[in-house]
């Protein structure tokens, strides 16, 4: 039973019982009701807002996992690095070093051959950044297997290149006569005119003009298999084997410093400037052999000019001049 209430009437010094208006109790329930869904909607901005709302521990968490994805991002951009210059090594691999020692290049497709069969990452999936820790993770493991081929391949150059150490110190490189001593570079190899039938003719070798007794040096390591004047034309003549299927011939000779079956090595004196045989004036007359083929000896000069003494000799060696032999 509800409470009756009063109220005290001033001007007729009585009190009064207070009559209770009508709507009353629908307007309270009404503003009751407002209020309960009022409360309802800042309860529930509240909740949607509270991933924004963070404890100090959850702020160093965040700072700490936003430190990680910096780290990340910064390896990767290492490792991009990384396989920039893993690739230029490997362009020199396959197109300087493999070339020059004769060698097959690696394909790209073992190059770059991926990781098949089944996921070895799956451990990393189902986090928030295991898209960057995956990514990373693969870029890391596709350089270390190109590193491990680019690495084998370098051990295998470097045995090809003490093999071909041998060839490069057999290989005939020098002049076989100092340019000090030179009065001139007589006649190159090409077409000649003949000293004694003044017809054209071929010209095998390239003639060194330099005073009688004036060294003649061996132009790479090899082994002396003629020291004779047996051959038409040659006079007393040296013929170096150089190996490799290279041969080098030193003719018109003064006298040798050799014999048959002795071993030399490049800058060897083997004998001296004369001018004995099918000769008109003392010079070295000089014969490179590959393959038992007479090819062009201004090729191999590497290893006693300047760039400007090789330009000089190719010049002269290029004058379609007399001969002296």
């Amino acid at each position: 039973m509800s409470k009756v209430k009063y109220y005290y009437d001033s001007e007729t010094l009585s009190y009064r019982k207070i009559e209770r208006k009508k709507g009353r109790k629908l307007k309270i329930f009404t503003l009751s009701f407002l209020g309960i869904i009022l409360s309802g909607f800042l309860f529930f901005l509240l909740y949607i807002n509270l991933p924004q709302v963070q404890t100090p521990k959850e702020l160093a968490l965040q700072r700490e996992l936003n430190n990680m994805q910096l780290q990340f991002e910064l390896l990767n951009k290492k490792i991009e690095q990384a396989q920039t210059v893993l690739a230029e090594i490997e362009e020199r691999d396959n197109n300087l070093y493999r070339v020059y020692f004769e060698s097959n290049p690696i394909p790209d497709e073992q190059r770059r051959a991926g990781f098949g069969g089944i996921n070895r990452y799956k451990d990393l999936e189902g986090f928030d950044n295991s898209k960057l820790i995956v990514n990373t993770t693969r870029n890391l493991d596709i350089l270390t297997k190109q590193i491990v081929i680019q690495s084998k391949s370098l051990d295998e150059i470097a045995k090809l290149a003490e093999e071909k150490s041998k060839l490069l110190e057999a290989i005939p490189a020098i002049q076989p006569v100092n340019n000090e001593d030179l009065t001139r570079m007589a006649s190159g190899f090409g077409y000649r005119t003949d000293p004694f039938t003044k017809a054209r003719k071929f010209h095998y070798g390239m003639d060194f003009t330099a005073p009688r007794g004036t060294p003649v040096y061996a132009t790479g390591n090899g082994k002396i298999v003629r020291a004779d004047n047996r051959a038409s034309g040659y006079g007393k003549h040296i013929v170096v084997d150089h190996g490799y299927g290279y041969k080098s011939l030193y003719a018109h000779l003064y006298k040798y410093n050799v014999r048959v079956g002795e071993t030399v090595k490049r800058g060897d004196v083997i004998g001296f400037v004369g001018s004995t045989g099918r000769s008109e004036a003392p010079h070295c007359h000089y014969e490179v052999f590959k393959d038992g083929e007479r090819i062009n000896p201004i090729n191999f000069y590497y290893g006693s000019l300047t760039a400007e003494e090789f330009s000089e000799m190719l010049r002269k060696s290029q004058e379609e001049n007399q001969s002296l032999d």
